[in-house]
């Protein structure tokens, strides 16, 4: 697998391995839930309880983080307001989670520049996955700098493209743009049978429940009868 230069310091060759994972919920047992699955994956986590202290942490060090997973419902400041600031002040892919599927917060996030968003509780098999937005972001940005690149670089002994030259160009800008949106519906659409049960089945209450038996039971044991 090649990755860019750069995604992580430490084990680059073993990528996702070592992937750097903010995660932000206010709940300490979805949090806990969340980061012991993170781990699993073998991602670096870091969590806080706090939206604020998450986007302070940010702004202090960004280089320090190759993605942030974030609740959307949170008391001092609510994921998507996180996610705005973030989409203004750095360039990181924001996952949102929540437990509420309803298709107008879903919408919400993803308008405001969310990469993903997932429904509690969320799986290890959906977690496993999330290493795709960081190179994606990653893709852009090389794209995006090196048509800037481009764009400043003075002609040097070659004429100006011709108009069927810049043409071709455009339309083959175009077909792979094409051809990455493709992969990325293939992608999401993998297992449409799962993703429409858990989107119909689950509900905030549910959820509530999902919590108090994790409680109960304790995070070890509701992990290993579901991978059971």
């Amino acid at each position: 697998m090649t990755v860019e230069q750069g995604i992580v310091d430490s084990n680059i060759d073993q990528f996702p391995i070592g992937m750097r994972v903010l995660a932000v919920d206010d709940d300490p047992t979805c949090l806990l839930l969340l980061e012991t699955l993170l781990r699993r994956c073998q991602y670096n986590v870091t969590t806080t309880s706090q939206a604020i202290t998450a986007l302070n942490m940010l702004r202090e060090n960004k280089n320090n983080f190759d993605v942030v997973i974030s609740d959307v419902h949170m008391p001092d400041m609510d994921g998507f307001k996180l996610l705005e600031l973030v989409g203004l002040e750095m360039d990181l892919p924001v996952i949102m989670l929540s437990a509420n599927g309803d298709p107008k917060l879903v919408m919400k996030g993803i308008t405001h520049g969310a990469c993903d968003y997932l429904l509690k509780p969320v799986r290890i098999e959906e977690l496993k996955n999330i290493w795709q937005h960081v190179i994606r972001r990653k893709k852009c940005d090389n794209k995006d700098r090196n048509s800037s690149d481009n764009r400043d670089k003075p002609n040097q002994g070659s004429s100006e493209a011709t108009p069927d030259q810049k043409l071709n160009k455009k339309r083959k800008d175009q077909n792979e743009d094409e051809d990455e949106d493709r992969d990325e519906n293939e992608n999401e659409n993998e297992d449409p049978a799962t993703q429409k049960k858990a989107r119909v089945v689950w509900s905030v209450e549910l959820h509530r429940k999902f919590v108090a038996a994790v409680n109960q039971l304790g995070i070890d044991s509701m992990l290993f009868n579901s991978s059971s």
